[in-house]
């Protein structure tokens, strides 16, 4: 009955993981398309607008 009671907790463990791993993921989606934004807008100003000075 022990072994029975210790692998409920290591479910509820396992679960708390799987959000938490999620959570990461999805901030780090996130500031990745910040930083690709960030150097789109360089590139375009370095290849369009700085050429017409």
């Amino acid at each position: 009955m022990a072994t029975g009671h210790r692998n409920v907790e290591i479910e509820e463990r396992h679960v708390e993981k799987k959000s938490d791993s999620s959570l990461v993921a999805s901030t780090f989606i996130k500031y990745a398309a910040y930083i690709i934004i960030f150097f789109g807008a360089l590139y375009f100003l370095v290849r369009y607008v700085f050429p017409m000075f």
